[in-house]
């Protein structure tokens, strides 16, 4: 495998198995919190939420979309075909989830504590924990097959 090729797939790996960390900390950590932060306080807590996890998740999640794509033009060698087109579809999944169900969320919850939009939040965030959870698997397969 030549240099630029294994720097492609071990970015991918990275990034993605950085998202997967960062997934579980939001959904059994961060969104959890969210019932707990009280309504006087809730509006200013989400407003500064937001922005910092967009900021967190930036670099990992360009990385990853980049790369996914880079593996699908240019495979590696040794690596199934099935493999790089479970990477696209995890890969998308998230960005779907994010654009219909939790920016929307987000949204409301930034002008108040909603209980029924949070659980919402809570329940729709399982899809994008298990995708970014499965891509994970995939790209350390990925960093196994390619030759």
């Amino acid at each position: 495998m030549g240099a630029v090729t294994t720097t492609v797939v071990l970015a991918h790996a990275a990034s993605t198995l950085v998202l997967v960390g960062i997934i579980w900390t939001v959904q059994w950590v961060h969104y959890p919190l969210m019932a707990l932060v009280g309504p006087e306080r809730f509006v200013a807590y989400e407003r500064a939420h937001a922005p910092r996890m967009a900021a967190v998740v930036m670099l990992p999640w360009t990385v990853q979309g980049v790369t996914t794509a880079w593996l699908l033009v240019a495979p590696p060698r040794g690596t199934p075909g099935w493999l790089l087109v479970a990477a696209a579809v995890l890969a998308a999944l998230p960005v779907l989830v994010t654009v219909v169900a939790s920016v929307p969320a987000h949204g409301r919850l930034g002008t108040g504590f909603d209980a029924t939009v949070h659980r919402r939040l809570v329940t729709t965030n399982w899809l994008r924990t298990g995708a970014w959870t499965a891509h994970g698997a995939v790209a350390v397969g990925i960093v196994v097959t390619a030759g």
